[in-house]
C-alpha cells in the first residue's frame, strides 16, 4: 500500500520529469530567439520562452492518462517551483513570492488558452497576434513575431507527432531553432 505513495513509480516519474523539464529549458534558452527573433533577454523575455516550450508539452499530453498525465503535473509543478525559485533569485522577498506567482501563473495560463486556440484553429496569424501581445507588448511593431510563429508551428508538428511514451520515458527533444533556420 505504502509502495504507491513512496515507490519506485514517484521516482521514475521524478528522473523522467527533470530531464523533460531540463530539454524545456534548454529550448527556451535557444540565442536564436534572443538575437534574431528580438525576444528580450530579460527574466520576463526567458519566462516567455520558458512558458512558450512547457505549453507545447502539456498542450501535447492534455488528452493522455496514465504516467503522461502524472508527468504533465509534474512538469506544472516543477515550472511553478522554478518560477518561486527564479523570482528569490531576483531578490523578490517571501512576501511578495505568493502574489508574484499568482501573477505569473495567471499570465502563463492566459498564454496556453491563447496559443492553444490558435494551434487549435491552425492560425499562424492569430498565433503571431498572440505572441506580440505577449512577447513584446512593449513595442507597436515587432516584424519577429512571424518568424516565432512559425518556429513555434514547426516545433508544434514536432511536439504532436511524438508518443506519449517519448514523454513518459523521458526521451523527447525539441529540434533546436537553428537546425530549423538553417533547412530554410
Amino acid at each position: 500500500m505504502f509502495s504507491r505513495f513512496f515507490g519506485s513509480n514517484r521516482r521514475t516519474n521524478r528522473a523522467v520529469t527533470d530531464v523533460l523539464y531540463g530539454e524545456i529549458v534548454a529550448a527556451a534558452r535557444q540565442p536564436l530567439f534572443y538575437a534574431a527573433y528580438n525576444v528580450p533577454d530579460t527574466p520576463l523575455g526567458r519566462f516567455e520562452m520558458l512558458s512558450l516550450h512547457l505549453f507545447l508539452i502539456l498542450h501535447r499530453l492534455r488528452s493522455e492518462e496514465g504516467a503522461a498525465k502524472a508527468i504533465a503535473q509534474e512538469l506544472t509543478d516543477e515550472f511553478f517551483l522554478d518560477v518561486d525559485h527564479s523570482l528569490r533569485e531576483l531578490g523578490i522577498g517571501d512576501h511578495g513570492i505568493p502574489r508574484r506567482v499568482k501573477k505569473l501563473g495567471r499570465m502563463f495560463y492566459g498564454r496556453a488558452a491563447a496559443y492553444g486556440q490558435a494551434l487549435d484553429q491552425n492560425d499562424p496569424a492569430a498565433l503571431a497576434d498572440s505572441l506580440k501581445r505577449n512577447v513584446r507588448a512593449d513595442v507597436e511593431i515587432w516584424p519577429e513575431a512571424g518568424q516565432l510563429a512559425d518556429y513555434v508551428l514547426a516545433a508544434w508538428e514536432h511536439v504532436a507527432k511524438a508518443g506519449a511514451d517519448a514523454f513518459s520515458s523521458g526521451t523527447f527533444r525539441f529540434e533546436r531553432p537553428e537546425a530549423l533556420e538553417q533547412a530554410k
